[in-house]
């Protein structure tokens, strides 16, 4: 199995050609909901570098998909995990209303890719608070965020009791993004 390091970096014609390999394989219309760097190449045009595609499906389950992934894969070249679900585990912290701000960055026959817009993401990486995340912040910063729903949605979240939601509300004030 490729591991990740093997493969080179993804960029927008390398994810392009990955989604429309995968809507010419689907049976059913699938629905993507795409964070991390894909969303902030593809919606945000931010330069930034990735190995992988962040997404979970909206229409049933990403583990259904398998075998047809790891096709694609093969075909466009990408490492056998090019797709990966496991940032829906962290999709608790962004607002209920994070679809409205959803930007379409493809649409097939059968495949519809959704971005998250740029508040749901920086939300995401205060909450990942890597050393990496920090200039991808700064970079989704730039973009004009609404700062009170960033910091707001932080702020629920640790009068909640959420955990890494005050170190999530650190990481925005280092970022000297709120006064």
């Amino acid at each position: 199995m490729a591991q990740m390091a093997d493969h080179p970096y993804l960029d927008r014609s390398s994810i392009q050609a990955a989604f429309q390999a995968l809507d010419g394989r689907l049976e059913a219309p699938v629905m993507l909901i795409v964070g991390g760097g894909t969303a902030m190449l593809l919606a945000h045009g931010l330069p930034v570098r990735t190995r992988d595609v962040d997404a979970y499906t909206a229409t049933g389950h990403l583990d259904d998909l398998g075998p047809v992934l790891r096709e694609v894969a093969r075909e466009v070249g990408l490492s056998s995990d090019w797709l990966n679900p496991w940032f829906e585990t962290f999709t608790h912290v962004l607002p209920s209303d994070y679809g409205s701000r959803l930007q379409e960055v493809f649409t097939g026959q059968r495949l519809r890719v959704m971005a998250l817009g740029v508040e749901d993401l920086l939300i995401m990486k205060c909450f990942a608070g890597r050393e990496k995340d920090v200039g991808h912040a700064r970079a989704l910063l730039r973009k004009k965020p609404d700062l009170g729903l960033v910091d707001g949605r932080i702020q629920q979240l640790i009068e909640k009791g959420i955990k890494g939601a005050r170190e999530a509300g650190d990481f925005l004030d280092d970022l000297g993004a709120v006064e």
